[in-house]
C-alpha cells in the first residue's frame, strides 16, 4: 500500500470518529430529554451548542495551516474532541455540562475536515483528488452508519453515559495510531516562505487575492450548496430518530437501524461519484456537464425527494427516499471541495476550505434549532416535522439550481490565472517523520 493511500485509510477513520462523535446526542437524544426533563426546542440548543465555535474555529485553525504542519494540527484536535466526551460519563453531569462539553466538542471537530482534506491533498495532485475526498468524506455516512447500530447497543445495555464515552476513547486510540503513522505529503505545501520543489512543479502561482476566490460563482454557490446539504445531514442526525420514533412509531433499535442505512446510502453515493470522477480523470473523458452542474442537479432531485419524505404516510414511499435520491445531496460536498481546491493556490488551500466550512457548517448550527422550535411549536409533532421537512427541501433545490447555473471551477481557475493541473500519480517522494 503506498504512503497516500495509507494516510487517506487512516483519516478515513479520523473522519468516522469525528462523525460518529455528531451521532451521539441524536441517537441518545430521547433518553437525554427524560433524564434531564427538557423540550425538544432545549434539545436543539444543546445541538446547536456543538456549533457555536464549530465555524469560527474552522476558519481559525484553517488559517494555521500556513504555519504549522497538517499532521500535528490533526493530533491536537483528536486530542481535544475525544478529552471532550468523557465528562458526561459522570454520573453528576447535567445539561449544563452537556452543553459546556459540546461547545468545546464543537470547536475541536469544526477544523478536522477543512484540515485532513488540506492534509490529504497535499498527497495527491489535483487529477487525482476526487477519489481520496470521496473517501474522507465516506467517513462521515460510515460514522453514522457504524455509530447508529453500535451505540444504539451501548444506550440499551449500559445507559446513554457511556455512548459519550465509547466515541471518546475510540478518539483517544486513533491519535496514538497517527502519532505513530502520520506524516505530511510531497505535495503539501511549505510551512515556510519555501515552497516544496513538488508543489512548485505543480503550481507556480504563489497566492492570488483572497477576496478574488471568496466572491467567485463557483465558491459562492459551492458552499451555500455544501450548508444546505449539510443542514439536510445534521436534520438527519439530530431529529431523524426522534422522528421515526414521535411520527412514524418505530422503536429505538428500529429508528437507530434506519438512520444508519440512511448514511450509508449517502456513503454509497460519495463513495461512488468519487471513483467515476476519478476514472474520468485518468482516461482524459470529456465531461458532458461540469462538476458543479452535476452536482446541481443531484442536489435538486434530492431536494425533492425530501419533500416527498416529509409528506407522505406511506413506509413503502418514505423509506426508498431516505435511503436513495435524499442522499444524493452528499455528493455536493465533495464537489464543493475538490472546486474550492482547484480555484485556490496550495498555500490558500486550507484558509479557503475553512471558509467553505466555516458557511456550510451554519446549517448544523441553525437547522437543529430551526426544526426544533418549528414542532415545539405546532399543533402536533406531526405538523411541525413535515413543516421542517418542506423547509430542508426549499434550500436543497434552490441551492442546487444555484450550483448548477454558477459553480464552474475550471472558469474561475482560469480567470484567477491559475494554471492546469498536471496529470498523473502522486510522486512518491520520501517524508520524514
Amino acid at each position: 500500500m503506498s504512503r497516500a493511500w495509507r494516510t487517506t485509510w487512516l483519516l478515513l477513520a479520523f473522519m468516522l470518529v469525528n462523525f460518529a462523535d455528531k451521532a451521539v446526542l441524536g441517537l441518545a437524544g430521547p433518553e437525554i430529554r427524560a433524564d434531564f426533563g427538557i423540550t425538544r426546542q432545549e434539545f436543539g440548543t444543546a445541538q446547536s451548542a456543538f456549533f457555536a465555535l464549530f465555524s469560527l474555529a474552522a476558519l481559525g485553525v484553517s488559517a494555521l495551516t500556513r504555519r504549522v504542519r497538517t499532521t500535528a494540527l490533526l493530533l491536537v484536535l483528536a486530542l481535544l474532541w475525544s478529552v471532550a466526551q468523557l465528562p458526561m460519563l459522570w454520573g453528576a453531569a447535567g445539561f449544563g455540562t452537556l452543553l459546556a462539553t459540546r461547545v468545546l466538542l464543537g470547536a475541536a471537530e469544526g477544523p478536522a475536515s477543512p484540515v485532513a482534506m488540506h492534509h490529504v491533498h497535499g498527497w495527491f495532485p489535483q487529477r487525482e483528488r476526487a477519489l481520496p475526498t470521496a473517501v474522507l468524506l465516506v467517513g462521515a455516512a460510515a460514522g453514522v452508519a457504524v455509530a447508529s447500530p453500535v451505540l444504539t447497543w451501548v444506550i440499551t445495555h449500559w445507559g446513554w453515559r457511556w455512548s459519550f464515552g465509547v466515541v471518546g476513547l475510540a478518539g483517544l486510540l486513533w491519535a496514538v495510531c497517527w502519532r505513530l503513522w502520520g506524516t505530511d505529503g510531497p505535495l503539501a505545501p511549505s510551512v515556510t516562505k519555501k515552497h516544496s520543489e513538488a508543489a512548485e512543479r505543480t503550481f507556480t502561482t504563489d497566492t492570488v487575492p483572497l477576496r478574488a476566490i471568496l466572491l467567485s460563482g463557483t465558491f459562492l454557490t459551492a458552499a451555500f450548496g455544501s450548508f444546505a446539504a449539510y443542514w439536510s445531514m445534521s436534520t438527519m442526525l439530530t431529529w431523524a430518530p426522534d422522528y421515526l420514533e414521535s411520527v412514524v412509531g418505530w422503536d429505538l433499535h428500529q429508528a437507530g437501524t434506519m438512520v444508519g442505512l440512511g448514511a450509508l446510502a449517502g456513503g454509497a453515493v460519495i463513495l461512488g461519484h468519487g471513483l467515476i470522477a476519478q476514472r474520468s480523470a485518468r482516461k482524459g473523458t470529456p465531461r458532458r456537464l461540469p462538476p458543479g452542474a452535476g452536482a446541481g442537479l443531484l442536489v435538486t432531485v434530492a431536494g425533492c425527494a425530501t419533500a416527498v419524505y416529509g409528506t407522505t404516510d406511506s413506509l413503502a414511499v418514505k423509506v426508498p427516499m431516505m435511503l436513495g435520491p435524499m442522499a444524493l445531496a452528499m455528493v455536493m460536498l465533495t464537489v464543493a471541495s475538490t472546486a474550492c481546491a482547484r480555484i485556490a493556490p496550495p498555500a490558500q488551500r486550507g484558509v479557503v476550505l475553512g471558509a467553505l466550512t466555516f458557511i456550510y457548517a451554519l446549517g448544523g448550527i441553525l437547522s437543529p434549532l430551526v426544526l426544533g422550535g418549528m414542532v415545539d411549536r405546532a399543533t402536533t409533532v406531526s405538523a411541525g416535522y413535515e413543516e421542517g421537512w418542506l423547509l430542508t427541501a426549499r434550500l436543497l433545490v434552490t441551492a442546487g439550481v444555484l450550483a448548477a447555473l454558477f459553480c464552474r471551477p475550471e472558469t474561475t481557475a482560469r480567470r484567477l490565472g491559475l494554471p492546469e493541473p498536471a496529470a498523473g500519480s502522486v510522486p512518491q517522494v520520501p517524508v520524514a517523520h
